[in-house]
C-alpha cells in the first residue's frame, strides 16, 4: 500500500502535495499519460531520480526465445515483450552549473497534478541549488488525444532571489535500460535488453531525429522533437545528435521576474514494413503539425476532447469522495489506453508501465470494452479490429491445435500466442468467446450493422467453428467442452466449466443469427445452412453441470466434490496463494482465485434464476480468495443484484481503489486497467442495475446506505440516457433523438427525449451479510462487516467437500 499522504480527495484531479522518492516506482505508474499510442510513465522531468523508465509505443515490441526444460508440440517458441522506446520526456536544467536534482539541495515544495478533465500532468517544483539559488520549475505534458503520434511538455525556470545563468537540456534518449524485473512473480515482466539498434540520427536548429530497428521482431521506431524557445534577449540555443541521444541546449541569464520557457514537441511512430525515408517523413509530418497547432491549440484540443468524453461518460457518486475521485482516475486512464489505439490492442497495463510484458489478454473484451462500448465506442470497436486484424494467426493457431475456425492467444501483442504455461494459459478456450461476447455487445449497443457484416460477422464465425470442433456430442446427446480452463486460475483442465460453456453457446446462437442476417457475406466465408444448423444443435444441446445435492451449479463437472481447502490454515501472509502452494494442491481443491461462475451470472444472466443466483453466489463467496484483481468487480456487481448491498459497496471500492492504495503491492509495474473499467461496471451495472441485451437497456438500482446519490450516463444507439439514482428514486432522461423503450426493475416505459421520468425503487429486503474465506474479507467501508483478519464466520470445512455455512439443500 502507497503510504502517501499526499493524494486528497479530489473529485478532478490527482494530486501530490511533496515528493516521496519511496514511492517514486509507484506513483510513476499513476501520474502515466498516453493516448492509447504512446505512453510515457509518470517520471520526473530531468529523468533521476527514478523508479522505472517507460516510453511506450503500443504494439511496439521484442521477441525472446522461450527455454524450456522439456519442450512439448504446441507450446511458443518466442515471448514478446513491450521496450522502453526512446525517451522524450528528458528536460535537464543546471542553475549556475549546479543540476536540478531533488535528492539534493533543497526541495522547498514539490506539486504534481494529473487533471482528468485537461488530459494533463501538471508540475511546481521551488528548489535552493547547494549553492543557494532559489528557482521555480514549471511543467505540464500531455499525450495528445487528438493527434496520435505527439506528446508535448512545456517547461519554464525562473529565479526567485537573485540572477543566474540556466542551461536547459532537452533530449531523446534510445535503450535507456530499466533497472531490475518482475521476476519471481508471474505478473511480472521480462525487459530485454539493449533492444534497439541504430540506424538514423540527424539534428539542426531545435530539431532532431532518431530512428532504431529492434533485433528479432524486425520493427522500425522513429522519434522526433522541435522546440520553441522563448527567454530574454542573449539566449542561446545548439542542437547535436548521435546514434543514441539527441539534445537541444539552451542557456540564458535570468534575473528575477524574467522566465525561461521551451515547448517541446515529440513525434512517435513505428512499422514492421515502411522504409526508414518514410518513416522519417512520417514523424517529421506529426511534428509540423504539432508546431502549426502550437501549445495552447494542443492544449484546448485536449480538453474539448475530454469534454465531449466526460459529457458521455462521468459517473457522480455522492457520499464518498475518495471513491468518486477513484471511479474517475479509473475512467481517465482506461480512455487513455484506448482512445487512439487503434487496430492495436489495449494491454492490461495499458501503457503504463511493462507488467504481464505489455500483453493483452481476454481481461480487454470482458472487463475494458463493456464501459468503453457503453462510453466510447469508436475505441471498443478499434480494439475489435485489432483482434480481427490477427486472424491469419488465430487460424495458424487453430489448426495446428487440431480445430477448426480461430484460436486466439491466451497472452499476446502481435497476435501470437506468448503463454509457456498451457494449462492457465493455452487451455483457457474461453478468451475466444469473450471475443465473441464483445463483438454481440457492441452491435447491440450501437446497432452497426456495418461492423456486424464484415469483421464482426467472420469474428463469429470463426469463433463458432472453434467450439463446434472443440467439443463434441455426447451419447446423450449433450454437447460437451471437456479438457478446458475457465476463468479461475486454480482449476484447469476440467470439463464442462459452466462460463465456457454458456459463453460457447451464446457465441454458437449469435454466430448462426448474425450469419443468416448477411447471408451473402456468410457465404464468402464458406458458411453453409448445414454448418448454421449444427451450430444450433451444439447450443441447444449444451451441457450445464448442477448439483442437485447442493443445489447450486458447481464451476466445472465434479467441482463441488473437490476437497475444500484449508482456509482457516492459511495465513494471510500465504496469499496470493500461487506463490506460496504448488498448482497441483490447488488446481484440486474447492478454491477459487477469481470470478469464474459469478463471471458468467453476470454475463449469462438469463440462464439463472434469481434464487440460483442468490443461492450460487453464497456458495462461491465462500470459496473465493481474490488472488485476481478481476474478481472485485465482478463480485460487487452479482452482490448488489441479489441485495447484498453493503457488500457491493465493499467489493466497488477495493476495485476502484486497487492502484490508489497499491492494495495489489504491484502498481509499480503498471495498473489494472481490467480492475479500474470494473469499478464502472460495478458502480454502472452493480448499483446502477444496468443491463444491454438483445437491443434494449433495462436498469434496477439499488444504493448502498453511504451513497446518497449515484449519476452515470451511457450511449446507446448514438444517444446520450442519464440516470439519477436516489435512495427512493430513480430519474430516467434521453438527452436528443428518437424515444427509446427502457425497463426498470420489471417495468417497462418509453422514455423521450426532454422528458425526464422518476420512479420509486421497491423496497430492499434486509439480508445477512455473507462470510469469505478467513483474512479475505473485503474492507468495510460502511462499518456494516468485518475487517480483514476479524472473520465473518467460523472457516473450517463443514464437509469434506462442503464449505462452511452453506447447507445441502433439502
Amino acid at each position: 500500500m502507497i503510504d502517501h499522504p499526499a493524494f486528497p480527495a479530489e473529485a478532478w484531479c490527482l494530486r501530490e502535495t511533496s515528493l516521496d522518492l519511496d514511492t517514486l516506482r509507484q506513483t510513476e505508474s499513476l501520474f502515466a499519460l498516453s493516448n492509447g499510442h504512446i505512453g510515457w510513465r509518470g517520471n520526473l522531468d530531468e529523468g533521476e531520480p527514478h523508479g522505472l523508465p517507460g516510453c511506450y509505443l503500443n504494439g511496439c515490441h521484442e521477441r525472446w526465445p522461450i527455454r524450456y526444460p522439456e519442450f512439448g508440440y504446441g507450446l511458443p517458441e518466442y515471448g514478446q515483450s513491450v521496450i522502453n522506446v526512446t525517451n522524450g520526456k528528458l528536460i535537464r536544467l543546471l542553475v549556475d552549473d549546479e543540476p536540478f536534482d531533488v535528492r539534493y539541495g533543497d526541495l522547498r515544495s514539490h506539486e504534481r497534478v494529473l487533471d482528468f478533465r485537461a488530459g494533463t500532468l501538471a508540475r511546481v517544483a521551488e528548489w535552493a541549488s547547494p549553492a543557494g539559488r532559489a528557482v521555480r520549475v514549471r511543467s505540464t505534458r500531455l499525450a495528445s488525444l487528438t493527434q496520435r503520434a505527439v506528446a508535448a511538455i512545456c517547461y519554464e525556470v525562473e529565479p526567485l532571489d537573485a540572477p543566474a545563468d540556466f542551461v536547459v537540456q532537452s533530449e531523446l534518449v534510445a535503450n535507456e535500460l530499466p533497472q531490475g524485473e518482475g521476476a519471481g512473480d508471474p505478473r511480472g515482466w521480462h525487459m530485454p535488453q539493449s533492444a534497439l539498434r541504430g540506424e538514423s540520427h540527424a539534428g539542426a536548429d531545435g530539431r532532431a531525429l532518431l530512428v532504431h530497428s529492434t533485433q528479432l521482431s524486425n520493427l522500425r521506431v522513429a522519434a522526433a522533437f522541435a522546440h520553441v524557445v522563448a527567454g530574454p534577449p542573449g539566449t542561446r540555443q545548439e542542437t547535436e545528435s548521435t546514434a543514441d541521444v539527441a539534445r537541444l541546449t539552451v542557456s540564458a541569464s535570468l534575473k528575477p521576474g524574467q522566465r525561461l520557457s521551451v515547448v517541446k514537441f515529440v513525434g512517435y511512430g513505428w512499422s514492421s514494413v515502411r522504409s526508414l525515408p518514410a518513416l522519417r517523413d512520417q514523424v517529421q509530418a506529426a511534428l509540423m503539425t504539432a508546431a502549426q497547432t502550437g501549445w495552447p491549440g494542443l492544449l484546448a484540443q485536449q480538453q474539448a476532447f475530454l469534454a465531449e468524453f466526460w459529457h458521455r461518460a462521468d459517473v457522480e457518486l455522492d457520499g464518498d469522495p475518495e471513491l468518486q475521485q477513484a471511479i474517475r482516475f479509473g475512467l481517465f486512464h482506461v480512455l487513455q489506453a484506448g482512445a487512439r489505439a487503434e487496430t492495436q490492442p489495449i494491454p492490461a497495463k495499458g501503457l503504463t508501465g511493462p507488467g504481464y510484458d505489455g500483453h493483452a489478454f481476454w481481461d480487454t473484451e470482458m472487463f475494458v470494452l463493456p464501459m468503453l462500448t457503453l462510453t466510447h465506442p469508436d475505441a471498443a470497436a478499434d480494439e475489435l479490429r485489432w483482434r480481427h486484424s490477427t486472424l491469419a494467426q488465430a487460424r495458424d493457431r487453430a489448426r495446428q491445435l487440431g480445430l477448426r475456425g480461430a484460436a486466439f492467444p491466451w497472452r499476446t501483442i502481435d497476435g501470437t500466442e506468448s503463454s509457456a504455461y498451457w494449462p492457465a494459459g493455452i487451455a483457457a478456450f474461453h478468451v475466444n468467446a469473450g471475443i465473441a461476447d464483445a463483438v454481440i455487445r457492441y452491435v447491440d449497443v450501437t446497432g452497426d450493422a456495418r461492423f456486424e457484416a464484415d469483421p464482426g460477422l467472420e469474428l463469429l464465425v470463426e469463433t463458432a467453428r472453434l467450439w463446434q470442433s472443440l467439443g463434441h456430442h455426447a451419447t446423450g446427446g449433450e454437447f460437451r467442452i471437456d479438457g478446458v480452463t475457465g476463468p479461475d486460475e486454480y482449476s484447469a483442465v476440467a470439463d464442462n466449466n459452466v462460463y465456457t460453456n454458456l459463453m460457447a453457446q451464446h457465441n454458437l446462437q449469435a454466430a448462426a443469427d448474425a450469419a443468416r442476417r448477411h447471408w451473402a457475406q456468410a457465404s464468402a466465408l464458406g458458411v453453409s445452412s448445414a454448418e448454421i444448423a449444427a451450430w444450433q444443435r451444439a447450443a441447444a444441446a449444451m451441457a450445464i453441470p448442477y448439483d442437485d445435492q447442493l443445489g447450486v451449479h458447481p464451476q466445472a463437472e465434479g467441482f463441488t466434490a473437490h476437497e475444500v481447502w484449508d482456509f482457516a490454515r492459511t495465513s494471510a501472509a500465504q496469499y496470493p496463494l500461487l506463490r506460496h502452494f504448488p498448482y497441483f494442491d490447488l488446481y484440486r481443491k474447492q478454491v477459487v482465485k477469481q470470478a469464474d461462475l459469478v463471471l458468467a451470472m453476470q454475463h449469462r444472466p438469463e440462464a439463472f434464476t434469481a434464487a440460483q443466483k442468490a443461492r450460487n453466489f453464497a456458495y462461491y463467496e465462500r470459496l473465493t480468495v481474490r488472488d485476481s484483481s478481476l474478481s472485485a468487480a465482478t463480485q460487487s456487481v452479482i452482490a448488489a443484484e441479489i441485495g447484498q448491498l453493503d457488500l457491493a459497496y465493499d467489493y466497488l471500492a477495493e476495485s476502484a481503489l486497487i492502484d490508489l492504495d497499491d492494495t495489489e503491492r504491484n502498481v509499480a509495474d503498471g495498473l489494472h486497467l481490467a480492475a479500474l473499467a470494473g469499478a464502472w461496471t460495478a458502480a454502472v451495472a452493480g448499483f446502477g442495475g444496468l443491463r444491454s441485451r438483445y437491443g434494449k437497456l433495462t436498469f434496477a438500482p439499488r444504493l448502498p446506505a453511504p451513497i446518497a446519490r449515484l449519476t452515470f450516463t451511457v450511449s446507446f444507439r448514438g444517444q446520450q440516457l442519464r440516470t439519477e439514482v436516489t435512495a427512493t428514486t430513480a430519474t430516467y432522461a434521453l438527452e436528443a433523438g428518437p424515444p427509446v423503450v427502457v425497463g426498470h426493475h420489471g417495468r417497462e416505459f418509453t422514455l423521450t427525449a426532454g422528458k425526464p421520468v422518476t420512479l420509486d425503487l421497491p423496497p430492499a429486503a434486509a439480508q445477512p451479510r455473507l462470510s469469505q474465506p478467513a483474512g479475505r474479507e473485503p474492507v468495510s467501508r460502511s462499518g456494516a462487516g468485518p475487517q480483514p483478519g476479524q472473520g465473518s464466520a467460523a472457516h473450517g470445512p463443514a464437509g469434506p467437500n462442503v464449505p462452511t455455512g452453506f447447507s445441502p439443500r433439502p
